[in-house]
């Protein structure tokens, strides 16, 4: 028998209780990994209150969409993992039947990625979501070069936060958007060139500062809502902006008579994508190897405390960094 995480109804924290289910044996093509932590998402939150994008069918619901492991069992023709190999999972569409919060989980081997050496375990499970949508949506999306300023908002969350890491290893200027200055310390030492703290200054006029009047080239908005207009007068003539958030519940208004091209980026976009996958993984294992490629983390909880971390992250107090579960 196996432990696991799940939820009958939609609500608070406290409607998330550990069961024990069967072992599943894997599938043709797929992995068995004994997980041994995941991190705490955005996205795990809206699925236990009922309030993310997809539907989410009840009861005996699974969450978490990332996490890192071993390999415990191949299924017939598997090809390119061994029985002991650590691996980092890469996507879950369907994590309400399948998802990290457990002690065991059977997935697609294409669905897996070697892990860096370098990261501890903690790392590891907090890694994947973050730098991944930070890189598919600056790289493969919008096609980011050296040298371009990429301003960031949101840029003390998990996804800020790696955007400014993967703008830094690719040689563009990252520039952090942040709702109040006492983050500016924290945002410079995580990497950013310079920080925008809209407490204190316009981000339009502030951008042009930093830019030498000309505008950011792209844009990263993990906000969305009525913001968006600001941000659109902070990119330059021709430049791109990326919504690739929703953390501002109100409507985004449409952007009309601007020459800014607007582009929307979900994550499984790319990680439902094994060749792009293999890009993300090779650029991942880089960037740890040469030390510039990192998770922020913050408290790391048992499993038998997996509520307390939900509630954790529902306060803010994680402050943007990663809450980790261990297994």
């Amino acid at each position: 028998m196996s432990r696991a995480v799940v939820f009958d109804e939609f609500g608070g924290p406290e409607v998330l209780h550990v069961v024990e289910e069967p072992v599943v044996e894997p599938g043709p093509g797929e992995v068995r990994v004994r997980i041994e932590a995941f991190a705490v998402n955005p996205l795990d939150l809206m699925m236990r209150s009922g309030t993310s994008p997809a539907p989410v069918p009840l009861p005996h619901a699974r969450l978490g969409i990332e996490g890192t492991g071993v390999v415990e069992a191949l299924g017939e023709g598997t090809t390119g993992l061994e029985t002991g190999d650590p691996v980092i999972i890469a996507a879950i569409p369907d994590a309400n039947a399948r998802g990290s919060y457990a002690e065991h989980t059977t997935l697609p081997a294409s669905q897996l990625i070697p892990r860096p050496a370098g990261l501890t375990v903690p790392e590891a499970a907090a890694i994947w979501v973050s730098f991944s949508t930070a890189y598919g949506a600056l790289v493969e999306k919008a096609g980011m070069r050296p040298g371009d300023h990429v301003l960031i908002t949101a840029a003390s969350s998990g996804v800020g936060r790696a955007a400014i890491q993967v703008a830094r290893h690719l040689g563009a200027v990252p520039l952090a958007v942040t709702r109040t200055s006492a983050r500016t310390d924290e945002l410079l030492a995580a990497g950013a060139e310079a920080v925008v703290a809209t407490d204190r200054e316009d981000v339009a006029e502030a951008v042009r500062a930093h830019t030498g009047g000309t505008g950011a080239d792209l844009v990263l908005d993990l906000v969305r809502g009525p913001g968006q207009q600001e941000l659109l007068r902070a990119t330059r003539p021709g430049g791109t902006l990326l919504a690739a958030g929703f953390l501002d519940p109100r409507p985004t208004p449409s952007p009309e008579g601007t020459d800014v091209t607007v582009i929307g980026y979900r994550g499984f976009e790319h990680t439902l994508d094994p060749v792009v996958v293999g890009r993300m993984a090779a650029f991942l294992d880089a960037g740890v190897r040469l030390g510039t490629l990192r998770p922020a983390l913050d408290e790391v909880f048992s499993f038998d405390h997996v509520a307390e971390a939900h509630r954790r992250v529902e306060k803010g107090l994680h402050g943007g960094k990663k809450v980790v579960v261990t297994v």
